[in-house]
């Protein structure tokens, strides 16, 4: 079986496609890191569309999303920017809980796994 790799880097790649599964890094905020918990999740979940779309799929065939939040205070906010995004009917199994990420701009982290 062959593997995909998607947005290569020095240390990691945006996804790995391996048959017929897609594994999305946890991707966070480019443009609007430092900005609003509802900027950057609008941001990140347009970047897990193009990714999927660059992999053969789509949001409606994500399996299982991963959801870090520095304050889990801001749950809501985010989830006003998810709950329209995600089709409905399509709704993938998730996780959400607070971590501290990898620099302090980064309020939100979203990791997806999807069906090609």
């Amino acid at each position: 079986m062959s593997i995909q790799r998607i947005g290569v880097g020095p240390r990691m790649s945006k996804a790995v496609v391996h048959g017929n599964t897609i594994y999305v890094a946890g991707q966070v905020a480019d443009t609007t890191a430092g900005q609003s918990v509802t900027d950057q999740t609008r941001e990140i979940v347009g970047m897990i569309d193009a990714i999927l779309a660059e992999a053969g799929s789509d949001k409606t065939k994500i399996l299982f999303a991963t959801i870090y939040l520095t304050d889990i205070s801001t749950f809501g906010e985010m989830n006003a920017i998810w709950d329209t995004w995600v089709v409905q009917g399509h709704t993938p199994a998730r996780a959400t809980l607070e971590a501290k990420l990898v620099a302090p701009q980064y309020k939100v982290e979203i990791a997806v796994t999807a069906a090609k």
